[in-house]
């Protein structure tokens, strides 16, 4: 699998390459934005991307802005800024996980097997699988979700995975634990303002093709559910 890692601190860049090397994969190194979104171009296959926040020429952010109009695939987002509210920004701007600097190799290359290992899971060939929550249509087969007009609602693979969770078992409440295990697969570590920020890009972005419709209800205190009748 080709991987693109992106980070204009030459050191950390060359670090990650043999570490990736060793776990089996093929390495790419862009050292700005715009040579990473020029590399996605000419390598279209690149299965994931580790990506820089702070860079020259373009910032990890606004790259990963642009990334995400075309392409669901997996982003860990590595940053020497550690509050909580630039990793709530990274991951409303549709990161998939996020790193802070300095950083263990090998804690990179877990959350990258894990990574990986829930998109492969997420585009497995498996029996059609549809389901209908309101106006929306959510086909597992092919990780996609519609309106009742057919158009087509632009969500993260992590994204998709929570609603379908929450869709696949209505009128039941999933705990920030309970979402954290089934979506990220991942034992629960400090989850919850994780999968707050994905819940609430997911819930602004659902009520946006639904003008206003609440799909995902918040139990508080508890959790996060779709009712139907």
């Amino acid at each position: 699998m080709k991987i693109l890692v992106v980070d204009d601190d030459v050191e950390i860049a060359e670090l990650l390459e043999i570490y990736l090397k060793n776990e089996g994969y093929e390495p790419t190194i862009a050292y700005d934005g715009k040579e990473a979104l020029s590399k996605l171009n000419t390598n279209p296959d690149v299965a994931l991307m580790i990506l820089d926040i702070m860079m020259p020429n373009m910032s990890g952010l606004d790259v990963l802005k642009e990334v995400r109009k075309d392409t669901h695939m997996p982003i860990l987002m590595l940053s020497a800024k550690s509050s909580d509210m630039d990793k709530i920004q990274g991951l409303m701007t549709g990161a998939d996980d996020y790193v802070t600097k300095p950083f263990n190799p090998l804690e990179v290359m877990a959350r990258i097997r894990s990574l990986l290992r829930r998109a492969q899971n997420a585009v497995q060939n498996v029996a059609p699988d549809v389901l209908n929550i309101g106006s929306l249509v959510i086909n597992k087969d092919s990780h996609e979700v519609k309106t009742a007009s057919g158009d087509l609602v632009n969500l993260t693979a992590l994204e998709f995975g929570i609603l379908y969770l929450l869709a696949s078992h209505p009128n039941r409440v999933f705990s920030a634990d309970d979402i954290f295990e089934r979506v990220w697969q991942q034992e629960s570590v400090v989850s919850a303002k994780t999968v707050m920020v994905h819940v609430s890009h997911l819930r602004d972005k659902l009520e946006e093709a639904t003008d206003g419709d609440q799909v995902i209800k918040t139990v508080w205190g508890v959790g996060y559910k779709i009712e139907t009748n």
